[in-house]
């Protein structure tokens, strides 16, 4: 059973609990910037509206946010990653190309930055090379059987 802090029997490092803690907070400034900024974007519609679409995103980052406090599993690490990692690319996507509309997804080409956009662009960048590292280290601690096991 794995414990809190602990990746197989072998007991948290620092610099895993700081991943661990960089990682969450990166995830939690995303999902405060998409929440705030949510209401802002429903208007931007084509059959799901942009504020859905950044509704999800913080959800998806509160939760990814939450699991990577509670539990350093390479699951957990995998998860945060690709959260972190969509989200960093959908917004440098969608601030340098004009993608146009994408089945249900509306056009969200936005080509300048404030502030807003900048915290959440530096904040799941950090997330997504420290749930990178994590995963890394999760996946080179955890003992084969407990992986296979897993």
């Amino acid at each position: 059973m794995i414990k809190y802090g602990q990746v197989g029997s072998r007991p948290e490092t620092g610099r895993q609990a700081l991943l661990r803690v960089l990682t969450a907070a990166g995830l939690a400034v995303d999902a405060y910037v998409h929440a705030d900024l949510a209401s802002a974007y429903d208007p931007v519609r084509k059959s799901i509206s942009q504020g859905d679409l950044f509704r999800i995103e913080a959800g998806a980052s509160a939760l990814a946010a939450l699991l990577i406090l509670l539990s350093a599993h390479r699951l957990v690490w995998a998860f945060a990653f690709v959260v972190a990692a969509s989200g960093v690319g959908a917004l440098l996507l969608y601030r340098y190309v004009n993608v146009g509309t994408l089945g249900p997804l509306p056009n969200m080409y936005e080509p300048l930055w404030f502030p807003k956009k900048t915290a959440a662009t530096i904040a799941e960048a950090v997330a997504t090379v420290t749930a990178l590292a994590g995963l890394a280290q999760a996946s080179v601690r955890q003992p084969r059987s407990r992986r296979l096991a897993a």
